[in-house]
């Protein structure tokens, strides 16, 4: 697991449109800033790994559409990680995750964590 020195967790998923959208426009804006970054999705945000799942998040201005905040941070290189446990609890298998993201086991969250510079927690 590359540590980075942004890391942005997030727990909830399409029901919670703005937390998604606020990680999202934060993780973007640490790489913007010359920082390396990771989201992890945890929890219900597992769901977010799901190919096109961010497609209609989009809570207004003056914030950006989820999926073009997501393609932006993709293209910038930005990490995305999903909580394999919490993927499986969730009744979900890697092969139904984008193939772009990273299934990752919580002592790869804690090295995340422990390693970055700044880190952002959205529950």
């Amino acid at each position: 697991m590359q540590t980075t020195d942004f890391v942005a967790t997030v727990f909830d998923g399409t029901s919670n449109p703005e937390k998604v959208t606020v990680t999202f426009t934060m993780a973007l804006n640490a790489l913007l800033k010359g920082h390396t970054a990771t989201i992890i999705l945890m929890v219900h945000a597992v769901e977010l790994g799901k190919p096109g799942a961010a497609v209609g998040m989009d809570i207004g201005k003056p914030f950006e559409p989820v999926a073009d905040l997501l393609d932006k941070y993709i293209d910038k290189g930005g990490r995305i990680a999903i909580c394999g446990a919490c993927m499986v609890h969730n009744g979900m298998a890697a092969e139904q995750m984008d193939p772009r993201f990273e299934i990752i086991t919580a002592p790869d969250v804690v090295e995340l964590l422990m390693n970055a510079k700044g880190s952002l927690q959205v529950t």
